[in-house]
């Protein structure tokens, strides 16, 4: 664990591993010299967009010169073992890639886990070494070990030498959390991404919305605190301005807050205005996007949005509101987020803007919950079955010939 940024590193040989060893160091953020007659794709793009420097020629004493820190994988032991004599007269760091008993450092498996660097060194087998590193990766991302922060960090700058590069990262004042906006899918928490999964696993606090996964709480620490800011139709307990406020004073205060909505966060989720007042308060923001009801659920229902022969494309909106300007082509799906309670008006209003009344139609309840149902009819008849059928939300309506593809499909009805 070396701290190389904008320090000289050298790698001579361009080949599978000089090109991961030179390619390591650049996202370490060293200054880097890669000395080989033949490189990589990866070697030479790197150069041309500046993040390298490429000497395309055999190595010569005198490169090392400067140097903190070198690698050498020529596969020729005459190059590498000049290399070699040249790193230990310079007092250089050198990895040999030929032979590890003769290297002065040996590169470890690593793997980047948000913040946490994780490396593992195996007594010279890199295949059981890769092998450990994935596991405790794997471990800390699912929340199965968990990494509490005892001490607020004090910079952005990524580990030395990570596997990965992080996201650009947002500077903050010291001692500020941040907060992540996270999109907890359509309720299975099986389909709760990795990354989610990760910043459950270390967050301070969650702030959930009503539709947001409970299960997804799993991968969450015992000690975290959870707030619930559900609204439901027609009654909103915690405003949005109150919400926003909310994450802001967490954040500022050192937690680290995941924001754990259902669906996506920028899917009728109000994550645009939630990342605009922590970006105004100068918290830092990251978005997390999630599997979005408007089309899991559907799946679920065995209805494709879209399906060649029946549907081109689909437009999703809330059926709160008036439906303004829509596709009234056959081949164009409809999806209603909410709007339950006006259903037979939003119908009515698709028929009189010129959708034909057989056109079929379905509601689907509870997505992924115990409740999970199919309520299938048509635009001119979905309202009235769907109040016969006792229809509760959360519910999501389908308009299109998508709907014929449901199980039980039968015709109009």
């Amino acid at each position: 664990m070396l701290r190389v940024a904008g320090r000289r590193c050298v790698v001579v040989g361009a080949g599978p591993v000089g090109t991961r060893r030179a390619l390591a160091l650049v996202r370490a953020g060293a200054d880097v010299t890669v000395v080989a007659p033949v490189a990589s794709a990866d070697v030479t793009g790197a150069a041309a967009r500046g993040e390298l420097r490429w000497e395309q020629r055999p190595y010569a004493t005198g490169d090392l010169d400067g140097a903190w820190l070198a690698h050498t994988a020529t596969g020729v032991p005459a190059i590498d073992e000049a290399v070699a004599a040249d790193a230990e007269d310079a007092r250089v760091w050198l990895g040999r890639a030929d032979d590890r008993t003769l290297s002065s450092l040996w590169v470890p498996a690593a793997a980047r886990v948000d913040d946490v660097t994780v490396t593992v060194s195996a007594g010279g087998d890199p295949r059981r070494a890769m092998e450990l590193r994935d596991k405790v990766a794997h471990a800390l991302r699912d929340g199965t070990i968990s990494a509490p922060r005892h001490r607020a960090a004090r910079s952005t700058t990524p580990s030395p030498l990570s596997a990965a590069p992080p996201a650009t990262p947002v500077p903050a004042p010291p001692g500020v959390g941040e907060v992540a906006l996270v999109g907890g899918g359509p309720g299975d928490a099986g389909l709760l991404t990795l990354r989610a999964a990760e910043l459950l696993a270390r967050a301070d606090v969650v702030v959930l919305d009503r539709l947001a996964p409970r299960a997804a709480l799993e991968h969450a620490r015992d000690d975290v605190e959870v707030i619930d800011v559900g609204k439901t139709a027609g009654t909103h307990p915690v405003p949005q301005e109150d919400i926003n406020a909310l994450l802001v004073a967490r954040a500022l205060d050192g937690a680290r807050v995941v924001r754990l909505k259902g669906g996506d966060p920028y899917v009728f989720g109000r994550g645009g205005e939630e990342l605009d007042a922590c970006a105004a308060a100068g918290v830092p923001v990251e978005v997390v996007p999630g599997v979005t009801s408007a089309i899991a659920v559907l799946a679920a229902a065995g209805i494709p949005v879209t399906h060649r022969g029946l549907s081109r494309g689909f437009t999703v909106l809330t059926g709160h509101d008036d439906l303004g300007t829509v596709p009234d082509a056959p081949d164009h799906t409809l999806v209603l987020l909410m709007g339950l309670g006006r259903l037979r008006t939003t119908a009515a209003e698709l028929v009189a803007r010129g959708r034909d009344p057989h056109t079929p139609a379905a509601v689907l309840e509870d997505g992924y919950g115990p409740r999970a149902r199919t309520t299938l009819g048509t635009l001119a008849t979905i309202g009235e079955i769907a109040n016969a059928a006792g229809v509760r939300a959360p519910a999501i309506t389908v308009v299109g010939d998508v709907v014929t593809r449901a199980p039980g499909w039968a015709g109009p009805a």
